[in-house]
């Protein structure tokens, strides 16, 4: 048996509350941005002893990358051209950032917190790193390399108590950030697991998570399945996506303005 994937007349009410939360962060030319933290802000207060290296500039960044999965799939669903892949893995995309966003501000404690931001910021140089030795690139005008930025990073948790530094893996950032979110962990995680199924080509989440809509006898003898995106499975991905959201925003706006 092969499978191929087929678009069809797509209904996706239940994406139109994660689509309004998203045109509400759009601005004329680009996504509104969350604010820099106030001076006397919780947020800033976790941030002061990192300097480039702050937590903030994470969150917003996440924020912004998980805004842009989310819109694509709306940009997506307006045009018609709805596959049984792609919202999968749209989705995804919005679900980790929004998810990680959550989990750098939620930590528990101050020193937790500033573990997690330079953690993130350790495993960012490292890709970087990587990139820059597959590449043969070196920065331009005496800037510094991922290698160099990695060792600041770890010199700076060393100097500050929070070493060692793990590298965070996304579905543990993902089941932290959950229950931060008022969800279950592991029905996020479930909905997470068939998205990145979908992402990397897997052969199940088709079974799973798409809904067959014919079959094609081959002269061959093998059977192509044609399949189409399942709304009922895809539902609660969306709906752990807005939620996230909307928590992530509470959040920081909770963390970043004024005491």
């Amino acid at each position: 048996m092969r499978s191929t994937v087929t678009g069809h007349e797509h209904q996706g009410a239940y994406l139109l509350p994660l689509f309004y939360a998203i045109e509400q962060a759009r601005g004329e030319h680009a996504y509104r941005q969350l604010p820099a933290p106030a001076p006397a802000s919780s947020l800033a207060a976790d941030d002061a002893p990192l300097g480039l290296y702050c937590a903030a500039h994470l969150i917003q960044n996440s924020y912004t990358a998980g805004l842009a999965h989310a819109d694509a799939l709306r940009r997506l669903t307006a045009a018609g051209e709805v596959d049984p892949t792609s919202p999968w893995t749209l989705l995804r995309g919005a679900l980790e950032n929004f998810a990680t966003g959550l989990w750098l501000l939620d930590g528990t404690g101050r020193s937790e917190r500033r573990r997690r931001a330079l953690s993130l910021w350790d495993e960012d140089m490292r890709n970087r790193q990587q990139h820059e030795t597959d590449t043969g690139h070196l920065p331009s005008g005496g800037g510094m390399t991922g290698a160099q930025r990695r060792a600041e990073i770890r010199a700076l948790a060393d100097q500050l108590g929070l070493a060692p530094l793990t590298a965070p893996r996304t579905h543990q950032i993902l089941l932290t950030a959950a229950p931060a979110a008022g969800l279950t962990a592991v029905k996020v995680g479930a909905a997470w697991r068939a998205a990145s199924g979908f992402a990397h080509g897997r052969y199940w989440p088709n079974l799973r998570a798409s809904q067959p809509r014919a079959v094609i006898p081959g002269g061959d003898g093998v059977h192509t399945v044609a399949f189409v995106l399942d709304e009922d499975q895809h539902r609660p991905l969306a709906e752990y996506c807005r939620i996230m959201l909307d928590r992530l925003q509470e959040h920081y706006e909770a963390r970043a303005r004024a005491r």
